[in-house]
C-alpha cells in the first residue's frame, strides 16, 4: 500500500510510537481490502464500550494515555459511541461497581488523549454532521449508513482500533465506500406500501437489509412518496445495517447521490418489490399482544430531541404499570435540552428512567436483564429487537405510541 511522505514518517517512528502503531495497523487493514493508498479523513467516531473491549481493551487505551503528549496527540477530532454505564445511575439497573470502574478508567484514558466523549450513536444529528463527499472514519453501523446514505459522506465500518488509528494519523485506507465504484447500486427495490411511523420505517429497512444480505451490496429504493424525517430515515438505516450489514443505500429523488436511477447505475438492475406480505413476515416473530411486558426500551438509535418530546407527551399525566420498567437512552447533549424543556421530568414522573450517553444493548443487557428478572422486552426499534434475542430476551415490536400504552397497561398492545 502506497504511503505519502507524512505517513511514511509515521511508519518509521519519526512521529512517535502511537502513530507508528497506527500506520502499521492501517496497512494491515488496507492489505486485507486491497487498498492502494490512504485517504485523508476529517473526523473519526470510535466504538469502544467496556462490555465489548473488556479489561484488555481498557489497558490498551491506558497504554496510549501513558505515552508522551506529542506522541499520541490526535490529528483530527475523535468522538465516541454510547458508553456501557451511565455513571450517575447504574446500581439500580443491576450494574456492578466493577463495570463502573472499568468505564471510569476508559473515560480517563480517552480524555487524557483529547478524545471528545460525546457518547452518542446519533452524532450526525447532534455533534458535527459530515457533508457530501466528506471522507470520515466512523464506527457505529447506524452512524455509517446514515452518514453515507443521507449525508453523502464516505466511510466504511471502522472498528475501534481503526477509528483510533485514523484519529492519530488523519488518514484511513482507501477501499470500499471511499471509492466511487463501490457506491453504485447493486440491487433495486420498489416499495409498494408506504411507511408511516418510526417503526414502519425501521421494518422497511430491515426487509431491504435482509434481502440485500451483504456489506458489499448497495440497495437503491424506488416508490417512496414523501421525504422521510431525520428520525424516520435514521430508524430505516439502523435496521437495514442490523439485518443486512448494509453501509449505504440510495432512495431515488431523496438521498443526495441519487436524483435518478442513472446516477447510481441502476437502470438495468432487476426490480424486487417490497409488499405488505414482506412487511408482515418481518414483523411476525415480534407480535405478542396481551402478554405481560417486563421492560419497554427506547434506544438503538439513541433518541433525538424530537423523539424525547414525543415520548414525554405520551407519558404526561399517565402512570407506569408497577410490574413494568421503562428506559429511554439519549445523548448527554440531548438530555440537557430535554431537561430544560421538561421532557425528562415528564418521563420520570411517569415512572420511567432517562439514561445519558448509553445504549441499552451496549450496557451489559444480559446482566441487567437477569438482575431485574426482565424477559419480555418491548421497543419501537427494529434494530434492537433484532439484537436482543441473543441476550436472553423475548423481544417484541410496536409503535412508540403502543410501547407507552403497553407500559401503562403492563401488557403488550400491538398495532398490527
Amino acid at each position: 500500500m502506497k504511503l505519502n511522505e507524512a505517513t511514511q514518517s509515521m511508519r518509521t517512528g519519526g512521529q512517535g510510537k502511537a502513530r507508528q502503531w497506527a500506520v502499521e495497523h492501517q496497512m494491515q487493514v488496507g492489505r486485507m481490502f486491497d487498498a492502494l493508498d490512504m485517504v485523508p479523513v476529517s473526523q473519526a467516531h470510535m466504538m469502544a464500550d467496556p462490555e465489548s473491549i473488556g479489561e484488555a481493551g481498557v489497558e490498551f487505551f491506558e497504554n496510549f494515555a501513558a505515552m508522551p503528549d506529542n506522541d499520541r496527540q490526535l490529528r483530527i477530532p475523535l468522538i465516541t459511541d454510547p458508553r456501557g454505564v451511565d455513571l450517575s445511575y447504574y446500581d439500580p439497573l443491576g450494574q456492578t461497581e466493577e463495570m463502573a470502574n472499568l468505564e471510569r478508567r476508559f473515560i480517563r484514558a480517552c480524555e487524557s488523549m483529547g478524545v471528545v466523549m460525546t457518547n452518542t450513536c446519533i452524532n450526525y444529528q447532534t455533534v458535527n454532521s459530515p457533508v457530501l463527499g466528506d471522507h470520515v472514519a466512523f464506527g457505529d453501523t447506524g452512524v455509517v449508513i446514515y452518514s453515507n446514505s443521507v449525508c453523502g459522506a464516505r466511510s466504511n465500518f471502522e472498528g475501534g482500533p481503526s477509528a483510533l488509528a485514523a484519529a492519530l494519523t488523519g488518514y484511513t485506507p482507501r477501499y470500499g465506500l471511499h471509492l466511487d465504484e463501490h457506491r453504485k447500486a447493486t440491487c433495486r427495490f420498489k416499495v409498494l406500501v408506504q411507511p408511516e411511523g418510526l417503526t414502519d420505517w425501521g421494518v422497511l429497512g430491515a426487509v431491504i437489509g435482509r434481502k440485500a444480505g451483504s456489506y458489499w451490496e448497495v440497495p437503491v429504493i424506488e416508490g417512496i412518496e414523501r421525504v422521510p424525517t431525520s428520525d424516520e430515515i435514521k430508524h430505516m438505516g439502523a435496521a437495514m445495517a442490523s439485518y443486512g450489514s448494509t453501509p449505504l443505500f440510495h432512495i431515488v429523488g431523496i438521498t443526495p447521490e441519487c436524483h435518478t436511477l442513472a446516477d447510481v447505475g441502476a437502470e438495468a438492475l432487476a426490480v424486487t418489490e417490497i409488499s405488505q406480505a414482506d412487511i408482515n413476515t418481518l414483523r411476525s416473530p415480534f407480535g405478542a399482544a396481551g402478554e405481560k411486558v417486563d421492560v419497554v426500551v427506547f434506544a438503538a438509535p439513541q433518541l433525538s430531541l424530537m423523539e424525547m418530546q414525543k415520548v414525554s407527551s405520551l407519558c404526561e399525566g399517565e402512570t407506569l404499570h408497577p410490574a413494568t420498567s421503562l428506559l429511554v437512552c439519549t445523548p448527554a447533549s440531548v438530555y440537557v435540552d430535554a431537561s430544560a424543556a421538561g421532557y425528562v421530568k415528564a418521563i420520570e414522573d411517569f415512572g420511567g428512567k432517562v439514561l445519558q450517553g448509553t445504549c441499552f444493548y451496549q450496557q451489559y443487557a444480559r446482566e441487567i436483564g437477569e438482575a431485574n428478572g426482565w424477559k419480555r422486552l418491548l421497543s419501537n426499534s427494529t434494530k434492537i429487537v433484532n439484537i436482543l434475542g441473543g441476550y436472553g430476551y423475548l423481544p417484541a415490536l410496536a409503535s412508540m405510541e403502543n410501547c407507552v400504552a403497553s407500559a401503562i397497561a403492563g401488557e403488550i398492545v400491538n398495532d398490527y
